[in-house]
């Protein structure tokens, strides 16, 4: 049988006497993505521009070192809850759940018991790795025994498939997401040039320290239909000043799968990234605090601009704010949703 799409394993190392892999998905062009099961991570997407130079276009290490020193959730699975939640607690069910605070007095991306620091299981498929967790009932604070699945496949031509599945014990709310640092530039230069569309015209309107206020409001001046990102946000780097929204997807017909959510353009490469999902909404991360301590695939050390996040989601912080759609996950339900990164060329 021909197989346009392989997959290879090698061990990276061991955390905790756990072993970690290096996997590779590539296809016959020779794009390929690698991926680890510590954190569940992307570790690299090698993609063509238009003169068929292949590079990698997301923030990663060479060694599995760099993800154990990272504090900035790099092509990290976020879980049990992306984003934040204010005053780290929330009401389920009559009963208050206390979560880590590890963003001043708020929980972000579940705290010092998020999924980035987890070793996963793992396994190979034919065009992928499908790699497994279990979250124990009160971990971080989330009610519930949570079983999870995360599944990325790799395309003939070059869509990375992300699809996420979870049941719990207790009614419990879930949210997983994605922290891929994306540079389509393969880092020759910082993102102020990438071109973005977001398939939004609404955000969630959010406090200085990025929890929501509870409003959806209208993007406005925030809106991006083919926009370079300088355009949208003052160019500082000695004071952080990108951009961390909340981008409320156009909704397609019902019952349409994923939907065309973002694009981002880098016009000296050419090359495009499409994203497609089932989520409500887009978490637009300029960047602004990347930093790592561990040199990069680049061999420098990560710095705030040099990528930037489209994290597919629920909305943040909706337990907290009944006006929002829920992320609920009850006894018995599925968890089911889906990411898709197009990599292509214009």
């Amino acid at each position: 049988m021909h197989v346009a799409v392989k997959t290879s394993s090698r061990l990276w190392g061991q955390v905790n006497g756990a072993d970690v892999f290096l996997f590779r998905i590539e296809n016959e062009s020779g794009a390929y993505v690698e991926l680890t099961n510590y954190g569940a991570a992307i570790v690299s997407v090698v993609v063509p521009d238009r003169e068929q130079q292949f590079e990698n276009v997301v923030v990663g290490f060479p060694d599995l070192d760099g993800y154990l020193n990272d504090t900035c959730y790099i092509g990290s699975t976020i879980g049990r809850y992306a984003n934040r939640i204010t005053n780290a607690r929330f009401k389920l069910d009559n009963k208050i759940c206390y979560l880590d605070t590890n963003d001043g007095k708020n929980s972000n991306h579940a705290g010092n018991s998020g999924f980035n620091y987890r070793v996963f299981a793992a396994e190979t498929i034919d065009n992928g790795v499908v790699m497994t967790l279990t979250s124990p009932d009160g971990d971080g604070g989330y009610p519930g025994a949570l079983e999870f699945r995360v599944t990325y496949t790799w395309s003939a031509d070059n869509e990375l498939l992300i699809h996420y599945k979870a049941t719990a014990d207790k009614n419990t709310i879930a949210n997983f997401t994605n922290h891929a640092y994306f540079n389509l530039s393969a880092f020759k230069s910082k993102i102020y040039n990438h071109r973005l569309t977001m398939l939004s015209d609404n955000i969630v309107d959010s406090y200085e320290d990025y929890t929501p206020s509870g409003a959806i409001i209208p993007a406005k001046q925030k809106v991006f239909n083919n926009n370079k990102l300088s355009d949208k946000f003052k160019i500082d780097e000695t004071r952080v000043e990108g951009l961390n929204l909340f981008y409320i997807i156009n909704k397609e017909a019902e019952g349409s799968a994923l939907t065309n959510s973002a694009l981002l353009i880098d016009e000296a490469s050419g090359r495009s990234l499409e994203v497609y999902t089932d989520y409500p909404g887009v978490f637009l991360y300029t960047g602004d605090y990347l930093t790592s301590t561990s040199p990069t695939h680049t061999g420098n050390q990560a710095k705030p601009f040099d990528a930037l996040c489209l994290e597919c989601q629920h909305y943040p912080d909706s337990i907290n704010h009944p006006n929002f759609p829920q992320a609920i996950l009850k006894v018995g339900d599925v968890y089911d949703q889906s990411i898709l990164y197009k990599f292509g060329t214009i």
